[in-house]
């Protein structure tokens, strides 16, 4: 096992909590260097602290690095409970979405703010996690983000907090798009007469498919598109002409993150 970054407490189980719990253990990270706090704890997380060794609900004490995943809803009321967790050079990592740097720190005695975005595919091992570092973390204290928010799939650094509600609109919430996107093709093969279960099946493998071809490709997903799928004259290449008439789907695409970016924003109050 290899230790964590100091003493690590992460405030809130839930799925996005859990799951970074789970790719902390499964990396190698030592639980006894980890101290969970979930004020309702189910049958799960009760079971994996017995089996792994890992704190839950200890008396709070100040640890090295606090990782926040919480609701955003919930930071007024829980912040004087979490105060006793942060020492003078203690870091926090929050995933609260919307939630800024200058409201974290006007709320938690926290001064070492990293504000990261990560993903449900998080839960598979395979997401990605956008993350901006306030100007009072150090290097090591980067690094030790870095190796944490890692645990769960990629980490891109932005260079602007600002950008982060652009992350949250893009990759943040973007897996709920693709699904969206799953149910509309399954429901245009039903219309054209598929039997919904086929349909729904052929539209999740072929998802799937291409995502798992993303991820193993260098190429742009442009270039895929190109070389790989549209033939002058066919079939996809008909398809195609519709869905980039006039550009329409990227214009609802940047409709719907410029709407997921302004409620991130308005989340900051």
């Amino acid at each position: 096992m290899m230790p964590a970054p100091g003493k690590l407490a992460l405030v809130g189980a839930g799925k996005m909590g859990a799951a970074l719990l789970g790719g902390w253990l499964s990396g190698g990270f030592s639980p006894r260097d980890i101290a969970v706090y979930e004020p309702h704890p189910g049958d799960f997380l009760l079971n994996l602290a017995a089996e792994q060794g890992f704190a839950l609900n200890p008396p709070p004490a100040p640890a090295s690095v606090v990782v926040l995943a919480i609701k955003p809803q919930m930071l007024e009321a829980a912040a004087p409970a979490l105060a006793p967790l942060f020492g003078a050079h203690s870091l926090l990592i929050s995933i609260l979405a919307g939630k800024t740097i200058a409201n974290l720190s006007a709320r938690l005695p926290a001064a070492r703010i990293v504000r990261a975005m990560p993903n449900t595919p998080a839960s598979i091992g395979r997401g990605i996690t956008g993350a901006f570092a306030g100007e009072r973390v150090t290097a090591a204290q980067r690094e030790s983000a870095q190796r944490l928010l890692g645990g769960v799939g990629a980490v891109e650094w932005v260079a602007s907090e600002k950008l982060i509600d652009a992350v949250t609109a893009i990759s943040g919430s973007g897996p709920a798009y693709v699904f969206l996107l799953v149910e509309a093709l399954a429901r245009a093969g039903a219309d054209l007469g598929l039997p919904p279960d086929l349909a729904l099946r052929l539209a999740r493998a072929t998802v799937e498919g291409s995502g798992e071809l993303l991820y193993r490709s260098p190429e742009t997903p442009a270039e895929i598109l190109r070389k790989n799928v549209t033939s002058p004259g066919g079939t996809t290449q008909a398809a195609l002409d519709v869905l980039m008439a006039e550009e329409v789907l990227h214009v609802l695409m940047a409709r719907a993150t410029a709407a997921a970016a302004r409620r991130a924003e308005e989340l900051s109050g």
